[in-house]
């Protein structure tokens, strides 16, 4: 599992383990794994051009001990300084032994010349490090340090953040203003929410981990399973097990005019761990042509037969009616598409069984009466507040797709996907195949973020850098669900 904490308990940690260790150890720590990452990245070390971004807090000190290690290395090590009288006094004391300069980045102000040549020294590195920031910045960066960034952005070599971009907010993954975009992300202790959770993940390039010894709480901020995870979650019939133990989905979707939303949640349930799929709504005959094994009734939710959980809404149209009386059923439901718009706040949230509600940013933003954009920027705080409203596990697919309960709790981050996965249809497969896991006998929780996982990984495998269809998703869950189990 990889976890991720809050600003807030990482400082605690931090004062704690400091009051153990001589003063400055703890930097010390970190600037040693940020080099050694700054090293690897440049291959060759003697005769590189390594610029530093300087600002005035621990984040512009691990910087320069950085740099002053890849000084004494042989780099030609230059330290870009946003606020001099307030730069880390030891840090840069340090590069200066080690051979590495420090120069004012004000000396752009008020001079056209002087502007160009620190932008150009920039773009000119073959590596730029971004010590601009730390964790508790707050609201995009400063007006003397975006032509900098921009610079950083231009320029022929790679930019690594120190801990996380400057200008991202560490806890919530929103980015509110101009930010530094890095290739990579050397970040100690343990990641922070916005190194996972987009825009700002598309901020940071790949991250790397530096521990530092940090002793965290149990319970994380957010987590993302892994494979290992997911295998212990995976519903894997026993010997006694038939299809009635083995869990039931029912599948109440489609329309007239949507049958094919009913055909692929069907196909994502079937491939799913539940033991049988029942399907009620008008598009049975569509459903029986592609999987005969389904289990198909005309006679709506209540007198289908048995089931474990419910799957309600993709392509339902305005069929309010088919939507409450699942919502009556007392086993767990997984709601989508039109079933978001058509459930009541009130309804889902006197039920007894498990919800699981799956918006993407759209309907997210409808049901809370906020623009997409909001949603898109703050996805944490969205899921966060959907949740409680409606009392139940809320699923927010996207770029970043987030499974969060209203019991508060860590919040599942989902590592896999692709963006091809951005394809008509997508989010019925997953629907199906979450729910399956329902009927399976998952929490809400585990059968949200498994089954975004499985899924996820089915889009690439099916993709495989080229456009897919979810029809190819739903064919590709038997290969992923393998390479899970390994």
């Amino acid at each position: 599992m990889r976890s991720a904490y809050s600003v807030e308990t990482v400082r605690t940690a931090e004062r704690e383990l400091m009051a153990r260790l001589p003063e400055g150890a703890l930097m010390q720590r970190a600037a040693a794994g940020l080099a050694a990452a700054c090293a690897d990245l440049l291959g060759r070390v003697y005769g590189s051009r390594v610029v530093l971004l300087v600002g005035s807090g621990d984040n512009g000190g691990d910087a320069l001990y950085a740099g002053a290690r890849l000084a004494r290395r042989g780099a030609g090590v230059t330290a870009l300084l946003l606020a001099p009288e307030r730069a880390h006094t030891g840090g840069l004391a340090a590069l200066r032994r080690a051979g590495g300069r420090a120069v004012s980045a004000g000396m752009a102000e008020g001079a056209g010349g002087a502007a160009q040549g620190v932008e150009e020294l920039v773009e000119r590195a073959d590596l730029v490090v971004d010590g601009i920031v730390g964790i508790g910045g707050k609201g995009g960066l400063r007006p003397d340090a975006v032509p900098l960034a921009a610079a950083a952005e231009r320029s022929r070599g790679a930019v690594v953040a120190v801990d996380l971009p400057s200008g991202v907010d560490a806890d919530t993954g929103e980015v509110r203003g101009v930010a530094v975009r890095a290739d990579l992300t050397v970040t100690f202790g343990t990641h922070k929410p916005g190194l996972l959770i987009d825009p700002a993940r598309e901020y940071a390039g790949s991250v790397r981990l530096v521990g530092i010894g940090l002793e965290l709480p149990t319970e994380p901020e957010l987590e993302a399973l892994q494979h290992a995870d997911v295998a212990r979650l995976l519903p894997v019939p026993r010997a006694e097990s038939d299809k009635y133990r083995r869990g039931v989905v029912g599948i109440a979707a489609g329309s007239a005019r949507y049958p094919g939303a009913a055909v692929l949640a069907v196909a994502g349930a079937l491939r799913g761990g539940a033991g049988a799929v029942r399907y009620v709504g008008p598009a049975g005959d569509a459903v029986l042509t592609r999987f005969p094994e389904t289990l198909v009734s005309d006679q709506g939710p209540k007198h289908a037969g048995r089931v474990q959980a419910w799957v309600v809404g993709p392509g339902a149209g305005d069929d309010a009616a088919t939507v409450g009386e699942v919502l009556a059923a007392d086993v767990p439901v997984l709601v989508d598409a039109d079933g978001l718009r058509l459930a009541e706040a009130g309804v889902v949230r006197a039920r007894r069984a498990p919800t699981l509600m799956t918006p993407h940013a759209g309907e997210a933003a409808a049901l809370l009466g906020v623009d997409r954009a909001e949603v898109e920027g703050g996805r944490l705080a969205a899921a966060r507040e959907l949740a409680g409203r409606y009392g139940a596990t809320v699923l927010l697919k996207g770029s970043t797709t987030l499974v969060t309960d209203s019991g508060g709790g860590a919040v599942r981050v989902n590592p896999t996907g692709t963006s091809w996965l951005a394809t008509a249809g997508s989010g019925d497969v997953l629907s199906g195949l979450a729910g399956s896991l329902l009927a399976a006998g998952l929490s809400a929780v585990d059968a949200g973020s498994v089954g975004a996982y499985v899924h996820g990984l089915a889009g690439r495998l099916a993709a495989d850098g080229a456009p897919v269809g979810a029809h190819d998703v739903a064919e590709a869950v038997p290969e992923a669900w393998r390479n899970v189990l390994g």
